[in-house]
Order: structure tokens, then C-alpha cells, then sequence
């Protein structure tokens, strides 16, 4: 008798294994190649299942990058305080800031891609909005004047882009 798969099986094979060839070539250009990927893929799947078990994902695949790109950091930070070269210069890793903490950076970098999630996750209308105010400094005037639509719509759609986003990022630290 054939094997049934289970809904993690499924969950698995549609959400995470497809993303495996696109994260080995992410992981390989960004990090010395004296990190196991392997082990660094191996562990960020294993945190994202048991991630996944708790609450519902509804990016895994961002989830899993910044998963593993944390797994290498904490892997990098770990050699740097043992004394390992596992890269050739931390700053060629584009992603560290020489003036501040590691665990703030990476905290700090975490909470930019979660909020980089959250904006992705507002409809359409409410993300080109929110992103035009709060990326590109507009004015809800100019949005409005740029969009063709009232200023109340604008206003109306920063309030449900920014409560949306701050509900996300609640619920995100919970995690």
C-alpha cells in the first residue's frame, strides 16, 4: 500500500522544499562557503515546521530565508567567539553594521523583513498607499492627487495599512 501523506507532508513539499535550490544559491553568495549549508537548510526547515506546528505561517517562504540567514549568523557570531574563521571578513557580508551589536542588528534586521512581510500582506490598493507614505515620504495630498482618489480613501487606507501592519508585528513577537 502506497504512503499517504500527512497534511505536514504536504505543508512541507508545497511550502518549503520547493525553496531549497533559490536558499543554497541565497546562502552560498551571501556566506562564506565554510558554513554547512546543509546543516544551516537542514535546521532552518526543522525551526519553520516546528514554527508552523504553533501558528500558521502565511509567508513561509520569507520566513524560511530569514530563518536561515539567522541560523548562519548565530553560526558566524558563535566561530567569531570561539575564535573559528568561518568568513573572511564579517563585512563582506553586507549585513552587519560595524557601529552596532551583532544581536541588535540581527533583531533589528528581523524586524524589518517581518515588517516587509506584513506590508506584502496588505491588499493591493492599501499596500501601494501605505508604501507611498511610508516608504517614499508622500503626502497623503500627493497620493491622492497621484492615484486619483479622494483624500478620505487615503486616509482611510493608511489606517488599515498601519493597523494591519502593527497587528502583525503584535502578533509576530508573540511568536
Amino acid at each position: 500500500m502506497p504512503h499517504e501523506f500527512s497534511n505536514q507532508d504536504r505543508w512541507y513539499a508545497e511550502n518549503l522544499e520547493p525553496h531549497e535550490g533559490m536558499l543554497r544559491a541565497w546562502l552560498g553568495s551571501r556566506f562564506s562557503s565554510d558554513l554547512d549549508l546543509d546543516d544551516i537548510i537542514q535546521e532552518a526547515y526543522l525551526r519553520v515546521f516546528k514554527a508552523h506546528q504553533v501558528k500558521e505561517i502565511k509567508t513561509p517562504k520569507a520566513f524560511l530565508f530569514a530563518t536561515a540567514r539567522n541560523i548562519a549568523l548565530n553560526m558566524i557570531r558563535a566561530s567569531n567567539v570561539r575564535g573559528d574563521r568561518w568568513v573572511n571578513r564579517v563585512e563582506d557580508l553586507d549585513l552587519l553594521d560595524a557601529g552596532e551589536d551583532i544581536v541588535e542588528t540581527v533583531a533589528r534586521n528581523q524586524e524589518l523583513e517581518t515588517l516587509t512581510v506584513a506590508i506584502q500582506s496588505l491588499p493591493k490598493s492599501c499596500r501601494r498607499i501605505f508604501t507611498l507614505c511610508k516608504v517614499y515620504g508622500m503626502t497623503p495630498k500627493e497620493i491622492a492627487e497621484e492615484l486619483g482618489l479622494s483624500l478620505p480613501t487615503v486616509y482611510t487606507q493608511l489606517a488599515i495599512g498601519v493597523d494591519k501592519c502593527s497587528d502583525y508585528m503584535r502578533s509576530w513577537k508573540e511568536f
